[in-house]
């Protein structure tokens, strides 16, 4: 008998042979979690056939399966939110890994204080083993909505100072505002403007994501860094600045 959920984790996944094997340790890490969890899944792509899961996840009666057969990590993290029964969501690639206090330790910061987002720090997995942790730009503690933006000077110094594997967010705050946009890299960075955006949240000292490093990551590929994700690391970074003008005019006129 399983509790009802605290917290959803969204996983979009092309089901890609050199990745099954981390998929199946992503759920391992899963099951060590200290709090009731679901885990939307969602094999998108030609080629993610859902009967290729491994058996012991397909079997789980906390997975939820969201098959998409049209490509794209944008739309299945998006649609994947129609099945989120949690109050809380945060998303994992198909080839991380979640520490076993990764969720207990966002949920319980962010009931207690009530905020909309809590966020932790991201390590790097080495093919050793060895962990390095990311040294964001933001620090931590908490940040009013708007802040965080204010930690990215521009889009050419790289990525957002929080990734979105790092946030636990309220999911009717997920819902709400803060889609993966409709782009086909860098929709994770959307996501982290709309939900640091529009609502208050904290930046955790704990590392509580486990980022895999390998041959294999999409973002590794020469070919990543091109016009296309320059064009969504400048169209997130215009979106939070928009939103911190549209606040901070709303503060002094009392309206929008």
């Amino acid at each position: 008998m399983h509790h009802q959920p605290q917290v959803a984790v969204i996983t979009p996944t092309g089901m890609r042979s050199n990745r099954r094997r981390y998929l199946g340790e992503l759920y391992d890490s899963l099951t060590a979690q200290d709090i009731a969890w679901e885990w939307i899944v969602a094999p998108n792509g030609r080629h993610a056939d859902p009967d290729r899961l491994p058996a012991a996840i397909a079997a789980d009666p906390r997975v939820t399966i969201c098959a998409r057969p049209d490509p794209g990590a944008a739309p299945a993290r998006n649609t994947s939110l129609n099945y989120v029964t949690a109050p809380y969501v945060c998303y994992a690639d198909d080839d991380d890994l979640l520490p076993s206090a990764s969720l207990s330790v966002r949920y319980h910061r962010a009931e207690s204080a009530g905020l909309g987002w809590v966020a932790g720090h991201s390590a790097d997995l080495k093919k050793n083993g060895r962990l390095q942790t990311w040294e964001c730009a933001a620090p931590a503690g908490l940040h009013d909505a708007g802040d965080v933006w204010a930690y990215w000077p521009s889009p050419h110094d790289g990525k957002p100072p929080v990734g979105h594997t790092m946030l636990l967010t309220r999911t009717e705050i997920a819902r709400a505002y803060a889609g993966h946009g409709g782009l086909t890299k860098g929709e994770d960075y959307v996501y982290v403007m709309s939900v640091t955006g529009n609502s208050d949240g904290e930046l955790l000292p704990d590392v509580v994501y486990h980022y895999r490093q390998h041959r294999g990551q999409w973002t590794k590929q020469a070919s990543y860094r091109d016009r296309a994700e320059y064009d969504a690391r400048t169209f997130a970074w215009n979106q939070g600045r928009a939103l911190r003008e549209v606040r901070r005019r709303a503060v002094l006129t009392g309206g929008p």
